[in-house]
């Protein structure tokens, strides 16, 4: 539910002014004036930007910011800035909404007394080098994906492998095994 901080400074938007308020995904739009004449002419519609003062009850503060009014009606509906921010997906945000939610996650954090969490990019070496310290459980499988990798572990044990045999070789077991029954069919 909230991306790291490397994801989003990464990530760009095609509307740069977006970034520096809550524009609830809303960019510049192109389009044609066309007069009587049809003598088509280009355009383009900007969002109706506010510059508001949004009061935040984990902050206790007001935020000043530059918001559109479909990003207003929207922090209406959803009851205050606080939820807007956690419940709104990343990628409507922005960068300036992602800020807010991390300062704001990181606000209600503090007042529980648990430390803030770190965001950091971490090079393929140093992720590597972190990875025996992660314990991670095992997904739990659903029943095609169980019956795929019994027939992997069964073409393993066939092969003479130690474990689960590739995706090739379980195909490969699996036609020589059709064979074979179809074989014994023919031949009762």
């Amino acid at each position: 539910m909230f991306p790291s901080k490397a994801l989003w400074d990464v990530v760009s938007q095609p509307f740069k002014r977006s970034q520096n308020g809550l524009f609830h995904g809303k960019m510049k739009q192109y389009g044609n004036n066309v007069p009587f004449s049809k003598h088509k002419t280009r355009r383009s519609w900007l969002p109706n930007v506010q510059q508001k003062r949004i009061y935040s009850e984990i902050l206790g503060e007001n935020v000043r910011m530059k918001l559109t009014t479909r990003a207003l009606k929207t922090i209406k509906t959803k009851g205050g800035l606080d939820k807007y921010l956690n419940t709104t997906p990343a990628d409507t945000l922005g960068h300036m909404g992602m800020k807010l939610r991390l300062k704001v996650r990181a606000k209600r954090l503090e007042d529980k007394g648990r430390p803030e969490p770190r965001f950091e990019l971490l090079t393929p070496a140093e992720e590597e080098a972190r990875k025996p310290l992660v314990v991670r459980l095992p997904p739990k499988l659903n029943p095609a994906l169980e019956k795929a990798r019994m027939a992997r572990e069964l073409a393993g044990q066939s092969l003479g492998k130690d474990g689960p045999a590739t995706a090739r070789e379980t195909i490969k077991y699996l036609i020589q095994v059709s064979e074979k029954r179809r074989a014994a069919m023919m031949a009762a």
